[in-house]
């Protein structure tokens, strides 16, 4: 599994060549990072309407293996794009933009969808348990163990679509159950590197219904990096990027604008 996503980095590296990227607008690309329990489909929705808008959008497979591994697999990506990059993460995936974006020189702006924006030392887990009203540890099924060491956490399937879905059209909230990728154990307990938002501007938007990451503790993560602009969705659940495309798409869209 590793090596296809590696591949699929390297695949998409190879997509970005002079001659390819000679094709795309004249505005910055938007590379999308989804979270745990998901994958790159969860942008299904955003993406038409940032390519209607003239963006040239890229849509990664996070390994969800380790913050500072799965941050240098997106780096490798984001490194080789020839302009100014806005660098988008789901839940987890926030984790590992703030990682990625550490010392690059070309992302203009970080997008926070429903997302860790951990302050150097901290882990996933501690902050999800920073704020009361996550139910997350209760919808995981017994962890998998791996062949070389570890374990793998998956969410559910019963439980997924309260879980993680709540307002999805519950035919769609099902495939996702089933379409889930795993996350390390490890990775929710790494700590995580030296942030990018402390340099970098950043915007956030989230659900007041996220039952994965408690609002507060978003709202906190959100006030901590002074964000430029918070969004949030009334009644959104953990996965706002699927419920509410165009709030999502608006404020990448205002952060590819901002100076």
């Amino acid at each position: 599994m590793r090596n296809l996503i590696a591949s699929g980095l390297a695949l998409a590296a190879g997509l970005l060549t002079p001659a390819a990227q000679a094709q795309a607008p004249a505005k910055p690309f938007i590379v999308l990072v989804h979270g745990a329990f998901a994958d790159s489909s969860s942008w299904n929705q955003v993406i038409p309407i940032l390519r209607k808008n003239g963006y040239f959008v890229i849509a990664l497979e996070n390994p969800l293996r380790g913050v500072r591994s799965d941050a240098a697999e997106i780096n490798s990506v984001v490194s080789r794009l020839q302009g100014p990059v806005v660098l988008v993460g789901h839940s987890y995936g926030g984790s590992v933009i703030s990682a990625a974006a550490a010392g690059s020189r070309n992302v203009k702006a970080l997008v926070y969808v429903s997302a860790f924006a951990p302050q150097a030392g901290e882990t996933a887990l501690a902050l999800t348990g920073k704020f009361p009203g996550s139910t997350l540890a209760g919808a995981l099924s017994p962890a998998v163990p791996l062949p070389g060491g570890g374990k793998n956490l998956y969410i559910l399937q019963g439980k997924f679509p309260a879980q993680f879905a709540a307002d999805v059209n519950p035919a769609q909230a099902y495939l996702m159950s089933v379409g889930q990728r795993p996350i390390a154990a490890a990775a929710l307990t790494e700590a995580s590197p030296q942030p990018a938002w402390t340099r970098i501007p950043s915007f956030f938007v989230y659900g007041d219904h996220d039952k994965n990451i408690p609002p507060a503790a978003l709202s906190f993560m959100a006030a901590r990096a002074h964000s430029r602009q918070t969004v949030v969705v009334k009644g959104a659940s953990h996965v706002v990027m699927v419920s509410h495309p165009v709030e999502v798409a608006r404020l990448i869209e205002r952060a590819a604008a901002t100076h």
